[in-house]
C-alpha cells in the first residue's frame, strides 16, 4: 500500500468514553452524557461555544490519560483535569491529522494538536505540564452538526473520489 492509501485506511473504530463542558472560563468541567454540537458555537454549553474557529472541540485518548497517570505515579487521572471536552478510546486520534472524522452523526475536522497549558501543573500536580507534552490530544472544528453521546463510535471519514 502507498502512504496515501495507508492514511485513508483505518480499520479501527473508537468509542466516546467521557464528555465534559465548561460553562465559564476557569470553571471545572461538568461531565455530561451527551452534548449538542453546532458549526457556529461548537459544543453548546461550553464557554468556548461562542468561538468559531479551529478549537471548537478538544479530544484526548483515554490511553494517553493512562500514560500521563503512569508518568506521574498515579493510578488514574480524572479526565476533567485535562480540560479536554471528549475522551475516546480504541483509535489513534493523531492519525486524524489533516482529516475529517465522525462521532455519532457529527463530523469534525482535526485542526491541530492540543498542547498542554500551565493549568496542567496546577491540575495534575508537579510535573503535570511535562507529563502531558505529546499526550494532550487534538483540536477540531465542526463540519456537520448533531449530537455526541457517551458510547458513540469514532471513525475516520475516508475521502471519496469520483471518476
Amino acid at each position: 500500500m502507498t502512504l496515501n492509501e495507508l492514511k485513508n485506511s483505518m480499520p479501527q473504530t473508537g468509542k466516546v468514553k467521557w464528555i465534559g463542558i465548561r460553562p465559564q472560563k476557569r470553571a471545572e468541567l461538568e461531565s455530561v452524557d451527551q452534548v449538542t454540537v453546532s458549526k457556529k458555537e461548537g459544543l453548546i454549553g461550553d464557554h468556548y461555544g461562542k468561538l468559531e474557529g479551529k478549537r471548537q472541540v478538544t479530544l484526548i485518548q483515554s490511553e494517553h490519560l493512562q500514560v500521563v497517570a503512569n508518568i506521574l505515579g498515579k493510578d488514574k487521572i480524572d479526565p476533567g483535569l485535562t480540560r479536554r471536552n471528549i475522551v475516546v478510546s480504541g483509535i489513534n486520534l493523531l492519525a486524524f491529522k489533516e482529516a475529517r472524522f465522525q462521532i455519532g452523526d457529527v463530523i469534525l475536522e482535526m485542526t491541530g494538536f492540543c498542547f498542554p497549558c500551565s493549568r496542567m501543573e496546577e491540575n495534575l500536580g508537579p510535573g503535570g505540564w511535562n507529563a502531558m507534552r505529546g499526550h494532550g490530544g487534538i483540536n477540531a472544528k465542526v463540519i456537520k452538526e448533531g449530537t455526541i453521546q457517551v458510547g458513540d463510535a469514532v471513525g475516520l471519514l475516508v475521502e471519496q473520489t469520483t471518476i
